[in-house]
């Protein structure tokens, strides 16, 4: 039996994972990443929309952006 915390992570990967696909799709319709990045932001409004103020939404934005970032770096520091 699951515990509630591997089911959270087992959604969030499978989340996850479509949003990888949705990514791929997005490339293929636009070649300007400016474009799927602010795609990107605007859907992340639009799923907090009518439920948060849009201030709030830019403060969760920050605060996944602070934990993602020491990630990635180090991903990208020992591809090199």
């Amino acid at each position: 039996m699951s515990t509630p915390s591997s089911e959270n992570f087992s959604d969030y990967k499978t989340a996850e994972s479509k949003s990888l696909e949705i990514l791929a799709a997005m490339k293929q319709t636009s070649p300007k990443k400016v474009d799927i990045e602010l795609a990107l932001l605007v859907a992340i409004f639009e799923l907090h929309k009518g439920s948060v103020p849009a201030a709030t939404v830019g403060k969760i934005v920050q605060s996944h952006l602070e934990t993602l970032v020491p990630f990635y770096g180090r991903s990208s520091t020992a591809k090199k």
